[in-house]
Protein backbone atom coordinates (compact mmCIF):
# COMPACT_ATOMS: atom_id res chain seq x y z
CA UNK A 1 0.00 0.00 0.00
CA UNK A 2 0.93 4.02 -0.93
CA UNK A 3 1.01 5.83 2.04
CA UNK A 4 -0.26 9.30 0.63
CA UNK A 5 0.08 12.43 2.92
CA UNK A 6 -2.98 12.64 4.42
CA UNK A 7 -3.05 9.42 5.91
CA UNK A 8 0.57 9.58 6.79
CA UNK A 9 -0.39 12.77 8.64
CA UNK A 10 -3.67 11.33 10.07
CA UNK A 11 -1.62 8.53 11.50
CA UNK A 12 1.64 9.93 12.88
CA UNK A 13 -1.06 12.84 14.43
CA UNK A 14 -3.14 10.08 16.19
CA UNK A 15 -0.23 7.60 17.41
CA UNK A 16 1.58 10.40 19.00
CA UNK A 17 -1.74 11.86 20.66
CA UNK A 18 -2.47 8.05 21.52
CA UNK A 19 1.21 7.95 22.87
CA UNK A 20 0.06 11.21 25.14
CA UNK A 21 -2.89 9.49 26.00
CA UNK A 22 -1.39 6.35 28.13
CA UNK A 23 1.28 9.04 29.21
CA UNK A 24 -0.77 10.81 31.06
CA UNK A 25 -3.38 8.63 32.08
CA UNK A 26 -0.43 6.62 33.55
CA UNK A 27 0.90 9.47 35.50
CA UNK A 28 -2.56 10.54 36.64
CA UNK A 29 -2.93 7.20 38.60
CA UNK A 30 0.13 7.08 40.04
CA UNK A 31 -0.46 10.70 41.21
CA UNK A 32 -3.63 9.98 42.66
CA UNK A 33 -3.08 6.29 44.22
CA UNK A 34 0.04 8.27 45.78
CA UNK A 35 -1.84 10.77 47.59
CA UNK A 36 -4.70 8.91 48.66
CA UNK A 37 -3.64 5.14 48.48
CA UNK A 38 -6.89 3.78 47.51
CA UNK A 39 -7.20 1.54 44.74
CA UNK A 40 -10.72 2.66 44.33
CA UNK A 41 -10.00 5.91 44.08
CA UNK A 42 -7.01 5.02 40.91
CA UNK A 43 -9.74 3.19 39.36
CA UNK A 44 -12.44 6.08 39.42
CA UNK A 45 -9.93 7.73 36.31
CA UNK A 46 -11.15 4.92 33.35
CA UNK A 47 -14.77 5.40 34.91
CA UNK A 48 -14.60 9.04 34.60
CA UNK A 49 -12.86 8.78 31.12
CA UNK A 50 -15.62 6.19 30.26
CA UNK A 51 -18.65 8.20 31.21
CA UNK A 52 -16.89 11.14 29.49
CA UNK A 53 -16.40 9.93 26.13
CA UNK A 54 -20.07 8.44 26.26
CA UNK A 55 -21.13 12.22 26.73
CA UNK A 56 -18.94 13.39 23.89
CA UNK A 57 -20.02 10.27 21.50
CA UNK A 58 -23.71 11.63 22.21
CA UNK A 59 -23.44 15.65 21.56
CA UNK A 60 -20.14 15.54 18.43
CA UNK A 61 -22.89 15.41 15.71
CA UNK A 62 -23.88 19.01 16.90
CA UNK A 63 -20.35 19.92 16.30
CA UNK A 64 -20.16 18.53 12.85
CA UNK A 65 -22.71 20.88 11.40
CA UNK A 66 -20.18 23.70 11.78
CA UNK A 67 -16.67 22.37 11.56
CA UNK A 68 -15.05 20.55 8.38
CA UNK A 69 -13.97 17.57 10.08
CA UNK A 70 -10.33 18.36 9.91
CA UNK A 71 -10.39 20.87 12.01
CA UNK A 72 -12.48 19.71 14.31
CA UNK A 73 -9.90 16.68 14.71
CA UNK A 74 -6.99 19.16 15.27
CA UNK A 75 -9.07 21.22 17.65
CA UNK A 76 -10.12 18.79 19.90
CA UNK A 77 -6.10 18.03 19.84
CA UNK A 78 -5.28 21.53 20.36
CA UNK A 79 -8.27 21.52 23.34
CA UNK A 80 -6.28 18.77 24.53
CA UNK A 81 -3.27 20.71 24.76
CA UNK A 82 -4.12 23.06 26.22
CA UNK A 83 -5.93 20.85 29.18
CA UNK A 84 -2.94 19.44 29.77
CA UNK A 85 -0.70 22.23 29.94
CA UNK A 86 -3.04 23.26 32.61
CA UNK A 87 -3.50 19.78 34.30
CA UNK A 88 0.81 19.46 34.15
CA UNK A 89 0.73 22.94 36.37
CA UNK A 90 -2.00 22.09 38.10
CA UNK A 91 -0.34 18.34 39.45
CA UNK A 92 2.92 20.59 40.91
CA UNK A 93 0.28 21.81 43.43
CA UNK A 94 -1.58 18.96 44.20
CA UNK A 95 -2.51 17.70 47.16
CA UNK A 96 -5.38 15.42 49.67
CA UNK A 97 -7.19 18.41 49.59
CA UNK A 98 -7.71 19.31 46.22
CA UNK A 99 -6.91 16.17 44.29
CA UNK A 100 -10.58 15.85 43.83
CA UNK A 101 -10.27 18.47 40.66
CA UNK A 102 -8.66 16.22 38.99
CA UNK A 103 -11.34 13.89 37.89
CA UNK A 104 -12.61 17.17 36.63
CA UNK A 105 -9.52 17.74 34.27
CA UNK A 106 -9.53 14.27 33.14
CA UNK A 107 -13.49 14.40 32.76
CA UNK A 108 -13.30 17.22 30.16
CA UNK A 109 -9.61 15.40 28.29
CA UNK A 110 -12.09 12.55 27.31
CA UNK A 111 -14.88 14.67 26.35
CA UNK A 112 -12.19 16.26 23.20
CA UNK A 113 -11.24 12.58 22.97
CA UNK A 114 -15.12 11.52 22.46
CA UNK A 115 -15.06 13.81 19.94
CA UNK A 116 -11.68 13.10 17.93
CA UNK A 117 -12.30 9.42 17.37
CA UNK A 118 -15.07 8.95 15.30
CA UNK A 119 -13.89 11.85 13.36
CA UNK A 120 -10.54 9.82 12.41
CA UNK A 121 -12.57 6.93 11.70
CA UNK A 122 -14.75 8.72 9.48
CA UNK A 123 -11.58 10.52 7.51
CA UNK A 124 -9.74 7.24 6.32
CA UNK A 125 -12.63 6.96 3.85
CA UNK A 126 -11.97 10.18 2.11
CA UNK A 127 -7.92 9.97 2.69
CA UNK A 128 -7.54 6.58 1.33
CA UNK A 129 -9.16 4.81 -2.01
CA UNK A 130 -11.70 2.40 -1.15
CA UNK A 131 -9.51 -0.87 -2.81
CA UNK A 132 -7.04 -0.13 -0.26
CA UNK A 133 -9.21 0.79 2.83
CA UNK A 134 -8.90 -2.54 4.50
CA UNK A 135 -5.07 -2.26 4.60
CA UNK A 136 -5.24 1.27 5.68
CA UNK A 137 -7.39 -0.14 8.52
CA UNK A 138 -4.81 -3.03 9.19
CA UNK A 139 -1.90 -0.59 9.05
CA UNK A 140 -3.72 1.96 11.62
CA UNK A 141 -4.86 -1.20 14.18
CA UNK A 142 -1.65 -2.51 14.21
CA UNK A 143 0.61 0.47 14.79
CA UNK A 144 -2.22 1.46 17.54
CA UNK A 145 -1.83 -1.93 19.28
CA UNK A 146 1.78 -1.87 19.14
CA UNK A 147 1.59 1.83 20.66
CA UNK A 148 -0.88 0.02 23.70
CA UNK A 149 1.70 -2.95 24.26
CA UNK A 150 4.62 -1.14 24.67
CA UNK A 151 4.01 2.52 26.16
CA UNK A 152 1.67 0.88 29.46
CA UNK A 153 5.40 -0.75 29.78
CA UNK A 154 7.36 2.49 28.93
CA UNK A 155 4.97 4.54 30.85
CA UNK A 156 5.28 2.82 34.09
CA UNK A 157 9.22 2.28 33.51
CA UNK A 158 9.72 6.13 32.75
CA UNK A 159 8.28 6.76 36.33
CA UNK A 160 11.24 5.61 37.85
CA UNK A 161 13.66 8.07 36.38
CA UNK A 162 11.13 11.09 36.44
CA UNK A 163 8.04 12.37 38.12
CA UNK A 164 5.15 11.95 37.67
CA UNK A 165 4.32 15.64 36.89
CA UNK A 166 7.08 15.71 33.89
CA UNK A 167 5.60 13.08 32.60
CA UNK A 168 2.37 14.96 31.99
CA UNK A 169 4.57 17.58 30.48
CA UNK A 170 5.62 15.52 27.70
CA UNK A 171 2.45 14.28 27.48
CA UNK A 172 1.25 18.20 26.33
CA UNK A 173 4.38 18.36 24.00
CA UNK A 174 3.13 15.16 21.97
CA UNK A 175 -0.11 16.52 21.82
CA UNK A 176 0.96 20.06 20.77
CA UNK A 177 2.68 18.00 17.70
CA UNK A 178 -0.04 16.01 17.07
CA UNK A 179 -2.11 19.02 16.52
CA UNK A 180 0.47 20.98 13.75
CA UNK A 181 0.46 17.73 12.28
CA UNK A 182 -3.23 17.65 11.55
CA UNK A 183 -3.51 20.75 10.43
CA UNK A 184 -1.76 19.84 7.44
CA UNK A 185 -4.56 17.18 6.45
CA UNK A 186 -6.60 18.16 3.27
CA UNK A 187 -10.31 19.33 4.17
CA UNK A 188 -12.39 16.20 4.36
CA UNK A 189 -15.73 16.63 1.97
CA UNK A 190 -18.52 16.12 4.14
CA UNK A 191 -21.13 18.07 3.53
CA UNK A 192 -23.95 17.71 6.70
CA UNK A 193 -27.94 18.38 6.45
CA UNK A 194 -28.84 21.53 6.97
CA UNK A 195 -31.68 23.08 8.94
CA UNK A 196 -32.23 20.44 11.19
CA UNK A 197 -33.17 20.87 15.03
CA UNK A 198 -30.51 20.19 17.21
CA UNK A 199 -32.37 17.09 18.28
CA UNK A 200 -32.45 15.79 14.87
CA UNK A 201 -28.47 16.11 14.59
CA UNK A 202 -28.05 14.11 17.62
CA UNK A 203 -30.07 11.33 16.69
CA UNK A 204 -29.81 11.34 13.04
CA UNK A 205 -26.68 8.69 13.94
CA UNK A 206 -29.21 6.36 15.84
CA UNK A 207 -31.48 6.60 13.20
CA UNK A 208 -29.27 5.33 10.60
CA UNK A 209 -28.04 2.65 12.17
CA UNK A 210 -31.16 1.34 13.69
CA UNK A 211 -32.39 1.67 9.80
CA UNK A 212 -29.66 0.15 7.81
CA UNK A 213 -29.47 -3.77 8.32
CA UNK A 214 -26.25 -4.32 9.12
CA UNK A 215 -25.69 -1.46 11.32
CA UNK A 216 -27.88 -2.73 13.41
CA UNK A 217 -26.56 -6.08 13.22
CA UNK A 218 -23.05 -4.96 14.14
CA UNK A 219 -24.39 -2.40 17.17
CA UNK A 220 -25.45 -5.61 18.25
CA UNK A 221 -22.96 -7.17 17.86
CA UNK A 222 -20.95 -4.80 19.58
CA UNK A 223 -22.94 -4.69 22.68
CA UNK A 224 -22.35 -7.90 23.29
CA UNK A 225 -18.58 -8.15 22.54
CA UNK A 226 -18.33 -5.05 24.69
CA UNK A 227 -19.79 -6.57 28.03
CA UNK A 228 -17.89 -9.82 27.07
CA UNK A 229 -14.72 -7.55 26.90
CA UNK A 230 -15.07 -6.41 30.20
CA UNK A 231 -13.57 -9.19 31.82
CA UNK A 232 -10.21 -8.31 30.08
CA UNK A 233 -9.93 -5.51 32.60
CA UNK A 234 -6.96 -5.59 34.82
CA UNK A 235 -8.79 -5.46 38.38
CA UNK A 236 -10.90 -8.81 36.82
CA UNK A 237 -7.71 -10.33 35.18
CA UNK A 238 -6.07 -10.09 38.63
CA UNK A 239 -8.04 -11.45 40.56
CA UNK A 240 -8.87 -14.83 38.26
CA UNK A 241 -5.17 -15.04 38.06
CA UNK A 242 -4.32 -14.92 41.78
CA UNK A 243 -7.64 -17.18 42.49
CA UNK A 244 -8.16 -19.21 39.49
CA UNK A 245 -4.88 -19.86 38.33
CA UNK A 246 -3.24 -19.38 41.76
CA UNK A 247 -0.55 -17.77 39.94
CA UNK A 248 1.95 -14.34 41.19
CA UNK A 249 1.71 -11.37 39.67
CA UNK A 250 4.06 -11.46 36.78
CA UNK A 251 1.29 -14.22 34.47
CA UNK A 252 -0.54 -11.03 35.17
CA UNK A 253 1.22 -9.25 33.05
CA UNK A 254 2.57 -12.19 30.68
CA UNK A 255 -1.19 -12.80 30.10
CA UNK A 256 -1.83 -8.63 29.58
CA UNK A 257 1.05 -8.57 27.14
CA UNK A 258 0.09 -12.18 25.08
CA UNK A 259 -3.48 -10.52 24.47
CA UNK A 260 -1.82 -6.87 23.13
CA UNK A 261 0.19 -9.20 20.99
CA UNK A 262 -2.68 -11.14 19.83
CA UNK A 263 -4.42 -7.94 18.84
CA UNK A 264 -0.46 -7.02 16.88
CA UNK A 265 -0.87 -10.76 15.39
CA UNK A 266 -4.67 -10.51 14.23
CA UNK A 267 -3.77 -7.00 13.03
CA UNK A 268 -0.70 -8.29 10.86
CA UNK A 269 -3.04 -11.10 9.70
CA UNK A 270 -5.01 -8.65 8.28
CA UNK A 271 -2.70 -6.86 6.24
CA UNK A 272 -0.60 -10.10 4.57
CA UNK A 273 -4.21 -11.40 3.43
CA UNK A 274 -5.91 -7.88 2.99
CA UNK A 275 -6.47 -9.27 -0.62
CA UNK A 276 -8.32 -12.41 0.57
CA UNK A 277 -10.09 -10.90 2.89
CA UNK A 278 -11.39 -8.44 1.01
CA UNK A 279 -13.37 -11.40 -0.75
CA UNK A 280 -14.50 -12.99 2.53
CA UNK A 281 -15.18 -9.99 4.88
CA UNK A 282 -18.61 -12.20 6.38
CA UNK A 283 -16.79 -15.06 6.84
CA UNK A 284 -13.97 -13.26 8.41
CA UNK A 285 -15.99 -11.80 11.10
CA UNK A 286 -18.05 -14.77 11.33
CA UNK A 287 -14.89 -17.48 11.92
CA UNK A 288 -13.17 -14.57 14.51
CA UNK A 289 -16.14 -14.29 16.23
CA UNK A 290 -16.50 -18.03 16.80
CA UNK A 291 -12.81 -18.89 17.56
CA UNK A 292 -12.86 -15.54 20.15
CA UNK A 293 -15.58 -17.06 21.18
CA UNK A 294 -14.07 -20.51 22.17
CA UNK A 295 -10.65 -19.37 23.30
CA UNK A 296 -12.34 -16.98 25.76
CA UNK A 297 -14.58 -19.90 27.17
CA UNK A 298 -11.65 -22.63 27.81
CA UNK A 299 -9.49 -19.86 29.23
CA UNK A 300 -12.09 -19.51 31.88
CA UNK A 301 -12.03 -23.20 32.30
CA UNK A 302 -8.18 -23.77 32.56
CA UNK A 303 -6.33 -23.72 35.39
CA UNK A 304 -3.14 -23.62 33.95
CA UNK A 305 -0.56 -20.43 33.50
CA UNK A 306 1.45 -21.23 30.81
CA UNK A 307 -1.85 -22.30 28.74
CA UNK A 308 -3.67 -19.00 29.60
CA UNK A 309 -0.97 -16.77 27.94
CA UNK A 310 -1.79 -18.90 24.91
CA UNK A 311 -5.41 -18.60 25.11
CA UNK A 312 -4.78 -14.73 25.84
CA UNK A 313 -2.89 -14.14 22.66
CA UNK A 314 -5.83 -15.98 20.74
CA UNK A 315 -8.45 -14.17 21.99
CA UNK A 316 -6.83 -10.96 21.10
CA UNK A 317 -5.93 -12.21 17.61
CA UNK A 318 -9.25 -13.74 16.60
CA UNK A 319 -10.73 -10.37 17.69
CA UNK A 320 -8.92 -8.40 15.35
CA UNK A 321 -9.39 -10.73 12.66
CA UNK A 322 -13.13 -10.14 13.07
CA UNK A 323 -12.72 -6.34 14.05
CA UNK A 324 -10.49 -4.99 11.27
CA UNK A 325 -13.07 -6.30 8.40
CA UNK A 326 -15.73 -5.04 10.74
CA UNK A 327 -14.26 -1.54 10.57
CA UNK A 328 -13.94 -1.64 6.65
CA UNK A 329 -18.14 -2.81 6.37
CA UNK A 330 -19.20 0.06 9.11
CA UNK A 331 -16.74 2.54 6.39
CA UNK A 332 -18.53 0.94 3.20
CA UNK A 333 -22.28 0.44 4.09
CA UNK A 334 -23.43 4.41 3.94
CA UNK A 335 -22.50 7.22 1.80
CA UNK A 336 -19.21 9.07 3.32
CA UNK A 337 -21.30 11.91 4.92
CA UNK A 338 -23.16 9.44 7.21
CA UNK A 339 -20.07 8.22 8.68
CA UNK A 340 -19.48 10.51 11.34
CA UNK A 341 -22.79 10.24 13.06
CA UNK A 342 -22.63 6.23 12.64
CA UNK A 343 -19.67 5.81 14.67
CA UNK A 344 -20.56 8.66 17.13
CA UNK A 345 -23.17 6.17 17.78
CA UNK A 346 -21.56 3.14 17.58
CA UNK A 347 -19.15 4.58 19.95
CA UNK A 348 -21.86 5.88 22.32
CA UNK A 349 -23.52 2.63 22.46
CA UNK A 350 -19.64 1.01 23.22
CA UNK A 351 -18.91 3.47 26.08
CA UNK A 352 -21.95 3.22 28.13
CA UNK A 353 -22.19 -0.18 27.80
CA UNK A 354 -18.84 -0.71 29.01
CA UNK A 355 -19.07 1.38 31.71
CA UNK A 356 -22.42 -0.88 33.06
CA UNK A 357 -21.25 -3.79 32.21
CA UNK A 358 -17.53 -3.68 33.51
CA UNK A 359 -19.78 -2.88 37.24
CA UNK A 360 -21.90 -5.45 36.61
CA UNK A 361 -19.35 -8.21 36.01
CA UNK A 362 -17.24 -7.22 39.20
CA UNK A 363 -20.75 -8.21 40.96
CA UNK A 364 -21.30 -11.48 39.20
CA UNK A 365 -17.68 -12.06 40.27
CA UNK A 366 -18.05 -11.69 43.88
CA UNK A 367 -21.27 -13.32 43.55
CA UNK A 368 -21.15 -16.38 41.83
CA UNK A 369 -16.80 -16.68 41.24
CA UNK A 370 -14.04 -15.09 38.95
CA UNK A 371 -14.17 -18.30 36.51
CA UNK A 372 -18.49 -17.74 35.85
CA UNK A 373 -18.07 -14.31 34.31
CA UNK A 374 -15.14 -15.68 32.09
CA UNK A 375 -17.48 -18.80 31.03
CA UNK A 376 -20.50 -15.61 30.49
CA UNK A 377 -18.10 -13.90 28.34
CA UNK A 378 -17.69 -16.41 25.89
CA UNK A 379 -21.27 -17.75 25.93
CA UNK A 380 -22.03 -14.02 24.79
CA UNK A 381 -19.34 -14.03 22.28
CA UNK A 382 -21.24 -17.04 20.78
CA UNK A 383 -24.22 -15.45 20.85
CA UNK A 384 -22.38 -12.55 18.55
CA UNK A 385 -20.80 -14.97 16.65
CA UNK A 386 -24.18 -16.62 15.54
CA UNK A 387 -25.55 -12.88 14.95
CA UNK A 388 -22.50 -12.86 12.60
CA UNK A 389 -22.94 -16.21 11.21
CA UNK A 390 -27.02 -15.02 10.19
CA UNK A 391 -25.98 -11.59 8.82
CA UNK A 392 -23.02 -13.09 6.86
CA UNK A 393 -24.28 -12.41 3.61
CA UNK A 394 -25.20 -8.34 4.54
CA UNK A 395 -21.41 -7.95 5.53
CA UNK A 396 -19.99 -6.20 2.12
CA UNK A 397 -19.09 -3.29 0.70
CA UNK A 398 -22.72 -1.83 -0.34
CA UNK A 399 -21.76 1.90 -0.59
CA UNK A 400 -18.75 3.39 -1.57
CA UNK A 401 -19.09 7.42 -2.01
Amino acid sequence: MKLNKNFSLLLTGQSLANIGDILYIVSIIYIIFGLTGSATAAALVPFAITSSMFVSNTLTPLLMQHFNLKWLLAGSQFGKTVLLFALAFFTQHISLSNYIWLFLAIGFIALLDGCANPVTRSLLPSYVQNEELLKANGIAETVTQLIQTAMWFIGSSLLIWIAANEMVWLAAVLFFCSSLLLCGLDPADFKPPRHQSKWQQISIGWQTVSSAPVLKRIAWIDVLETIAGTVWIAAILYVFVSDALTADEKWWGFINGSFFLGLIGGSLFCLRLSNWIEQKLGQCIFMGAVFGSLATFFFGLNSFPALAVILSFLVGMFSQIKNIPQQTVVQTSVPKDRLPTVFTTLGAIGTGTFGLAALLMGILADAYGIRSVFVLSGLLLGAASWIAYEGKVLFRRTALE
